[in-house]
């Protein structure tokens, strides 16, 4: 199975980040747009199901503190050249970064020096125009609207032709 971790983006800033994917809905655009948001801290990839358990107790283990997080500016991945995923960026917190150092760590994997904590908004599949694309995507800024984070969440996730369906598998809850 397909498993990720990942803190949930807030209630009440899902409609709002919902109002930016449709800002950059386009004719020229062939993308799947999430329907539910998050800010993935690991990415685990294919883990056999008899891992599943051993997984939950380590995560059980991590201790972390409420996050405040910030929404920052909007941004693209790999390159304004080759976008494949359209993203906000999260405000740098040391605690989002520790959280998923401390995430890593505690299942053996290897930290990531380079983790820019955001949430995708779009993953491109083809652009007609990229240049006017680009020209949409920096007009947009973004609001900096902030939310709370109580937990994160090992989430599987299922491939389909419509994009990915997400199920969470277990909630780990804030523990000072």
């Amino acid at each position: 199975m397909r498993l990720f971790i990942a803190i949930e983006a807030a209630e009440k800033v899902k409609d709002y980040l919902k109002s930016i994917q449709d800002r950059f809905r386009l004719d020229s655009v062939r993308a799947t747009y999430p329907l539910e948001f998050h800010l993935t801290l690991l990415f685990l990839g294919d883990i056999a199901d008899s891992k599943l358990t051993e997984i939950k107790t380590k995560l059980s283990e991590v201790k972390f503190n409420r996050l405040n997080l910030t929404l920052d500016k909007i941004g693209v991945f790999p390159s304004q050249n080759y976008i494949r995923v359209v993203w906000i960026g999260i405000k740098e917190s040391d605690l989002v970064s520790k959280l998923a150092a401390d995430i890593s760590t505690a299942l053996d994997k290897n930290v990531d020096s380079k983790f820019h904590p955001h949430i995708t908004l779009a993953r491109i599949k083809n652009i007609t125009d990229k240049a006017g694309f680009n020209e949409i995507i920096s007009k947009i800024s973004a609001e900096p609207r902030c939310f709370e984070a109580g937990s994160f969440k090992l989430i599987k996730s299922t491939l389909d032709k419509e994009g990915p369906v997400y199920e969470v598998l277990e909630e780990f809850k804030y523990r000072e």
